[in-house]
């Protein structure tokens, strides 16, 4: 099982190195759009930025004055979203890493944002647990990532991004599941036209999801 594990990471690792590494941004560098709306119901803080890739997202929040720390597995990643800080004039701490090894502290941030924030479907409800003893009481989540009804876009068109397989995407049961002791403010399946860098075009089925911590 761990020969499996430390293999699997390793194939996911690899992905993420070689598609970042190329000099596009795979996503480009405008926020989400759902990020972006939805941002200003967090007070000014300290925000934690899963699976943030090459930046995007966490360098528009520190933009807007917030304190963001930001975590991923790729060092391509990494270099990328330091570098469009530093182009926006801004600072984010950048962790590298799996999400159990990175010791951030328990309760010590104001919001936790997963935008497509697909992990190993082996350990996607363990990542969200532990986010979830991150975040204050009373702090935000906002997500957006796709759900198990994408798989039909994705056969229609690849160029929308997102997982092939269905255990890996998401479905409303399952964020209730994980985020059970929040304060529902926003639980939805929607279909969106993403045109995000060159990865995420065309027409997908999401999970949105806003809670407050209790």
């Amino acid at each position: 099982m761990k020969t499996f594990k430390i293999e699997m990471m390793n194939d996911w690792l690899k992905r993420w190195e070689t598609r970042y590494k190329q000099p596009e941004y795979a996503y480009g560098v405008l926020p989400n759009k759902y990020l972006e709306k939805q941002l200003t119901i967090v007070g000014k803080g300290r925000i934690l930025f899963a699976a943030e890739g090459e930046g995007r997202n966490a360098v528009y929040a520190a933009t807007k004055g917030y304190k963001v720390s930001c975590f991923d597995i790729s060092t391509e990643g990494k270099n990328k979203a330091l570098q469009l800080a530093k182009n926006n004039q801004v600072q984010i701490e950048y962790k590298v890493g799996e999400l159990p090894d990175l010791n951030f502290e328990p309760e010590s941030f104001d919001a936790i944002v997963l935008i497509y924030a697909h992990f190993p479907v082996q350990l996607k409800s363990q990542y969200h647990k532990l986010l979830h003893t991150y975040l204050k009481k009373g702090g935000i989540v906002i997500f957006e990532a796709f759900s198990k009804a994408h798989v039909t876009y994705k056969k229609q068109n690849p160029t929308i991004g997102g997982p092939s397989d269905e255990e890996s995407l998401f479905s409303i049961a399952e964020i209730q599941s994980d985020f059970f002791n929040y304060e529902i403010m926003e639980l939805k399946e929607t279909t969106v036209d993403l045109n995000e860098g060159r990865y995420h075009k065309g027409k997908g089925s999401i999970i949105r999801f806003l809670g407050r911590k209790l």
